[in-house]
């Protein structure tokens, strides 16, 4: 016996056994003690808030332990369901995570502050984004092709040479009907362009200051134009669009976030992409 008991297999096996028999009781304990779930004042305090911002009134005391309970059910609903792995493969789980961890990149843009220099810079950078755009004047005769038929670049081109030789000229004598407005203000080109079409605003944006041109085409049909007053589009001043370039520097400066991050968090994975069987080009 003694020369059994100095066998260190002996010795290694007593050891396993014990370990075996603690792993075993204690194993049994944890199993028995139940998970904690712990309603913190502060917890209580957001929920009795949510409560009162809804119905404009503070919950009762049996409406606050209605709103408890609630939470202790889902507390234990979304661990267990946590356990049986349901959140996987679920596409709205996966799509509101999605948006929570976008949502943290955006919160720390949104904390960003720009200086002047900063944003002078993005503006610089980005003028054709802020540019002001071209104002222009003008006086329009209109001629429906409805109406004129094949005669129209005829009238139209008689009638721009009895203008030219007396702009002064009623312009109602000329034309035909229409609810378009024979004398248009100062109005930006895009405006423009919306109601005539992008081609007759860029046509009208070549035409020469105070003297009757044309015809040219819209959106309506055939016009003589005479441009009475033009200003140039410019970029402003960063004081006049301080906030406009403020909100866009805010919203690059969070894409440029998000990409870092990503960036980031892709190092920590090796991507793996099968090709589809039967498919003619590799993704």
């Amino acid at each position: 016996m003694k020369r059994v008991l100095r066998e260190p297999l002996v010795h290694f096996l007593a050891l396993a056994l014990l370990i075996f028999a603690g792993y075993g009781l204690l194993g049994a304990d944890a199993e028995d003690q139940p998970d904690s779930i712990v309603v913190t004042a502060s917890k209580i305090e957001q929920m009795a808030s949510v409560f009162t911002k809804t119905w404009q009134r503070s919950p009762t005391a049996e409406e606050l332990k209605g709103l408890i309970d609630d939470y202790v059910k889902e507390e234990i609903l979304v661990r267990q369901a946590l356990e049986l792995g349901l959140d996987r493969d679920d596409t709205v789980v996966r799509r509101r995570l999605r948006q929570k961890m976008e949502f943290l990149n955006t919160a720390d843009a949104e904390a960003l502050s720009a200086t002047d220099a900063e944003l002078g810079a993005y503006l610089e950078a980005n003028a054709a984004t802020f540019e002001i755009d071209p104002l222009l004047a003008f006086q329009q005769v209109f001629f429906n092709p409805q109406r004129r038929g094949d005669t129209i670049a005829q009238d139209a081109a008689s009638i721009r040479e009895a203008l030219l030789t007396n702009p002064a000229t009623d312009l109602g004598l000329f034309g035909d009907p229409t609810l378009l407005p024979p004398d248009l203000p100062l109005s930006a080109k895009a405006s423009i362009g919306q109601t005539f079409g992008a081609d007759f605003a860029e046509e009208l944006s070549k035409a020469p200051l105070g003297q009757w041109s044309g015809p040219i085409n819209s959106a309506f049909g055939l016009h003589l134009i005479r441009v009475t007053e033009r200003v140039r589009g410019r970029v402003p001043a960063l004081d006049e669009v301080r906030d406009a370039v403020a909100r866009e520097w805010t919203n690059a400066k969070r894409a440029e976030l998000e990409r870092q991050r990503f960036a980031d968090r892709l190092k920590r994975y090796v991507v793996s992409i099968e090709s589809l069987a039967g498919a003619g080009t590799d993704p």
